[in-house]
């Protein structure tokens, strides 16, 4: 298994970035707890109300608001793995997932692609998602794959699956994959059982993690629901990827916007541990600010770079494995 350098490790050969102090970290986490307890969180999918609410959760069925009492977060927390194996179909692909260490993975997802043969900017084919995790297979300095491509010459309601099947098909690493809904989860979870050779097998080396996003602020979505409960029974991993955008969908401040992230992730979290106590969860976030001039999202600015670092900080207080954004 591949046991990735330690980002951050006190040692003099490391580069530490701390945008945070401990105590500014322990502010953040109770702010959070106080969100998730006195605002609470929209949830969309009546399952996920219930599941919460048999954990303790206050639920007003009206408006779909779940309110977490600190202590149900804390336990999520404590059941919640401090690393998983990311396991690629082949073991020599194998790569730790844990706090602290580092490890890289392409960016998706692309839009459109320069055709190889005839430089023509064009839509990407489900082709074109085999030969990206193809090359990402052969690229020593990648560690896991993500969609970098989505198919647009397939029915696009199920565009997920023939994503999945490509990703699936090309690379022998492990992948992150967004199934964008949870009939499409569902299936592509029986894909990658039929590959692993059944459900155990797959629960003993999952190949595949989940993707899913909130939708800021303070929102689990249906889709978002639903990928969490049937990954978390299917023993795979979910990467709870958020992205507000500071001074649009979350508070123009650092410090708010990293609480109203967090928020959302130890919302999903929790709806994992619920579902199946020890379920992996991978601290996800796409989180920058929004240009004001152009309202679009600050991708590679100064402002992402100070999320991400805060980021890492906090999931390393969790002890969980985290996946940040980059340029």
């Amino acid at each position: 298994m591949k046991r990735n350098l330690q980002a951050g490790a006190r040692r003099n050969a490391a580069l530490r970035l701390e945008v945070l102090t401990e105590q500014e970290i322990d502010e953040i986490h109770l702010a959070t707890l106080e969100v998730l307890e006195r605002t609470g969180v929209f949830i969309e999918d009546d399952e996920a109300l219930e599941i919460l609410h048999g954990g303790g959760a206050r639920v007003e069925a009206a408006t779909k608001v779940a309110r977490l009492p600190g202590h149900i977060v804390e336990a999520a927390l404590a059941t919640t793995p401090r690393y998983f194996a990311a396991c690629g179909r082949s073991p020599d692909n194998d790569y730790l997932m844990s706090d602290g260490r580092v490890g890289f993975t392409n960016f998706g997802e692309g839009i459109a692609i320069v055709d190889t043969y005839t430089g023509e900017l064009r839509a990407p084919t489900k082709k074109d998602v085999g030969d990206s995790a193809r090359m990402v297979d052969a690229l020593d300095q990648i560690d896991v794959y993500e969609r970098a491509l989505g198919a647009h010459d397939v029915p696009q309601e199920v565009a997920a699956l023939h994503n999945a099947h490509a990703i699936m098909t090309n690379t022998s690493k492990h992948a992150f994959i967004g199934p964008l809904d949870g009939f499409q989860c569902r299936h592509m979870i029986r894909m990658a059982q039929a590959i692993a050779g059944g459900p155990e097998q797959l629960r003993e080396r999952p190949f595949v993690t989940s993707v899913t996003c909130p939708v800021s602020p303070l929102k689990l979505v249906r889709e978002c629901c639903e990928i969490i409960v049937q990954s978390a029974r299917a023993g795979i991993a979910t990467n709870v990827l958020t992205m507000a955008m500071a001074g649009g969908s979350s508070p123009v401040t650092l410090a708010g916007t990293l609480v109203v992230q967090n928020a959302e992730i130890l919302a999903g979290l929790t709806l994992a541990q619920l579902t199946a106590p020890g379920s992996p969860i991978v601290y996800g976030s796409s989180t920058t600010a929004l240009d004001l001039r152009l309202a679009s999202a600050s991708v590679g600015s100064p402002e992402l770079a100070l999320i991400s670092a805060a980021v890492v900080q906090i999931a390393r207080r969790y002890q969980l494995p985290s996946w940040v954004a980059g340029a």
